[in-house]
């Protein structure tokens, strides 16, 4: 196993959210609402003076006001230095205090174990990566608990008690297609009969959310990435397995099992009897299979995660695989399209950027050999935050279970 200390990333790029506008109720007894309107407003827009947040949140002047004193004094936000040089008084922008909360994202994949601590701006403060064959349970707990307790020292005593939990993004079958992955039945079959969620619970003290790992990951683009800005998407996750979510009217979209938008069961070929069933899109278009090409070629199959993987001895074998993962990515996205209509497709994954800017070229050239007549073609973007996504996902939990005013969206997910 291999840990791997990196420093935080910078937050990403923000888009334009009026699909996503809170909105408040001057109603007595909606005290905690309103507070968590106006904090939302704020998370959504950045910085703003009080005039501005009663605007967005049709809340009154004198409501915004009492609500800001509040949340100052229970340490969630900050007054800016004064907006000068426009007529009447200077405004004062109101922010959110980076140290007024923190959580923990834990993803625990089959092939990389990530655990971020997440500040009240989203920001990520602290990071921790281990790779590994297969995620062995004693080795991941252990390893979880030592990081989280290593993120609590980091904070100063005051700050330790504003962590609110733990958010963690896993398959939901972690050890399922254990043939596929060259694991045996009873290495695989040990994560069937844990409750991830509890056993953490118990490790570290914190209250624990859970979160399939693809889910978490479209939460994290819908929070913090394109989906500010696009109301309903397809989202598509290129990692060992592939997998996505759906995303309809800006609200995750989990269905009656948990698994709408499991793209990765989605069957790339036509079923005929005596010919046996066709393959799934995880076989086809999962670095699964990028892994094997390299080690059918000698190489190291871990290059399938970092930049090697566009650099020689192995880019020839990566040039391989886009042309195949692309065209099953099409057909996925075809098929899809005629089903949900979206307004457009996100694909994101654990890979280097390169290789997925490779990949996106590559979709959309596969796109063009389909008849769209009838259905209208969405559009197909990047997504923004790449390899932390299913971290920050699950990160992003208890922040919005105790400050957004919604829960819906993770109530949905913890079922």
């Amino acid at each position: 196993m291999q840990d791997i200390h990196r420093p935080a990333a910078s937050a990403p790029e923000e888009p334009e959210a009026a699909n996503l506008r809170p909105r408040g109720s001057n109603q007595t007894g909606m005290r905690q609402f309103n507070e968590r309107v106006v904090l939302q407003a704020i998370r959504l827009h950045g910085s703003l003076p009080k005039a501005d947040l009663a605007r967005l949140t049709t809340l009154s002047t004198q409501t915004v006001a009492l609500i800001i004193a509040r949340l100052a004094d229970d340490g969630l936000v900050m007054k800016l230095e004064p907006l000068r040089g426009k007529i009447g008084q200077p405004s004062v922008p109101i922010a959110l205090r980076p140290d007024g909360a923190f959580s923990i994202g834990v993803k625990i994949g089959r092939r990389s174990l990530d655990v971020l601590l997440l500040d009240f701006t989203n920001a990520v403060r602290m990071r921790y990566s281990r790779t590994y064959a297969f995620p062995e349970p004693d080795l991941v707990f252990q390893a979880i608990a030592e990081q989280v307790g290593a993120m609590r020292a980091s904070l100063a005593p005051a700050l330790r008690s504003r962590i609110l939990g733990i958010g963690v993004a896993a398959p939901l079958s972690l050890g399922s297609w254990q043939e596929l992955m060259g694991v045996a039945q009873d290495q695989g079959g040990r994560w069937q009969q844990l409750d991830v969620a509890r056993r953490i619970e118990a490790d570290t003290g914190l209250p624990v959310m859970f979160a399939k790992d693809t889910a978490a990951a479209c939460v994290a683009e819908l929070v913090a990435g394109r989906g500010r800005s696009v109301k309903s998407f397809l989202y598509l996750f290129v990692d060992t397995f592939i997998g996505g979510g759906l995303v309809i009217d800006s609200n995750l979209y989990a269905g009656l099992h948990g698994n709408a938008g499991a793209v990765g069961s989605l069957p790339v070929g036509v079923a005929a009897a005596g010919a046996g069933a066709p393959a799934q899109l995880l076989s086809t278009a999962s670095l699964l299979g990028l892994e094997r090409r390299y080690e059918a070629a000698g190489l190291d199959p871990a290059a399938a995660y970092d930049e090697r993987a566009c650099q020689a001895p192995w880019a020839e074998h990566s040039t391989q695989w886009v042309g195949q993962a692309a065209r099953a990515i099409a057909m996925a996205i075809a098929s899809a399209s005629c089903v949900l209509d979206p307004e457009g497709v996100i694909v994101d994954g654990s890979c280097s950027r390169t290789l997925l800017d490779q990949l996106m070229a590559a979709i959309a050239g596969a796109i063009e050999l389909y008849d769209w007549e009838g259905v209208q073609r969405p559009q197909v973007q990047a997504g923004t935050i790449g390899s932390d996504a299913r971290a920050l996902g699950g990160a992003l939990l208890p922040l919005y279970a105790n400050f957004a005013p919604d829960r819906e969206l993770f109530l949905k997910l913890e079922a």
